[in-house]
């Protein structure tokens, strides 16, 4: 199985980059192959149809819309902002949305993860994100992996101090990629 995985969050400390990074090494322990992307490489305007009819479609839109057609399966850790996803996530769903051909969602796997300091761990924004996903066809694996009070969660080192939620996430990383390699006849 070949994986893209990222964070739709820009700052370089950013809990959900740490926590992708995590459900990567997941991800190749269980024997996927995940590239790592920054979502500095998907910069995009704001979705404009005067803008798309006047220069056609962003390079960052081109660029994310690639990765997730050569993936077998995805990952995205979102940040929540105001009980919801990112505007920039939703920017580049849309915007990869406009791009012609196959659309690159449908039949994709993917499992969606948060990290927030609230202590729902960013899960309000994860059913944001399933909503416009779905309707572009992706199979989004059933559990979501939210990391409450990811201020506290993460070691110097970018290990998760509790044990028990290394584990879980280990193991939905796994159950995820058992279910991916069956959509994808793999």
């Amino acid at each position: 199985m070949q994986l893209v995985a990222f964070a739709a969050a820009f700052r370089k400390d950013s809990f959900n980059r740490k926590l992708v990074r995590l459900a990567a090494a997941a991800a190749e322990r269980a024997g996927a192959s995940v590239e790592v992307a920054d979502f500095h490489e998907f910069a995009m305007p704001l979705y404009d149809g005067d803008v798309e009819a006047a220069s056609g479609v962003p390079a960052g839109a081109q660029r994310l819309r690639d990765r997730i057609a050569a993936a077998d399966a995805f990952m995205i850790s979102s940040p929540e902002y105001n009980f919801s996803m990112p505007g920039t996530l939703k920017n580049a769903i849309d915007w990869v949305s406009r791009i012609p051909g196959p659309p690159v969602w449908r039949g994709k796997p993917g499992l969606l993860l948060s990290a927030s300091p609230s202590l729902v761990g960013g899960n309000r924004a994860l059913w944001a994100v399933r909503v416009p996903l779905e309707c572009l066809g992706a199979h989004l694996h059933p559990e979501m992996f939210s990391l409450a009070q990811a201020h506290q969660a993460f070691d110097d080192a970018g290990a998760l101090r509790d044990t028990k939620l290394a584990e879980r996430l280990e193991k939905t990383v796994a159950t995820f990629l058992r279910s991916a390699k069956a959509l994808v006849g793999g």
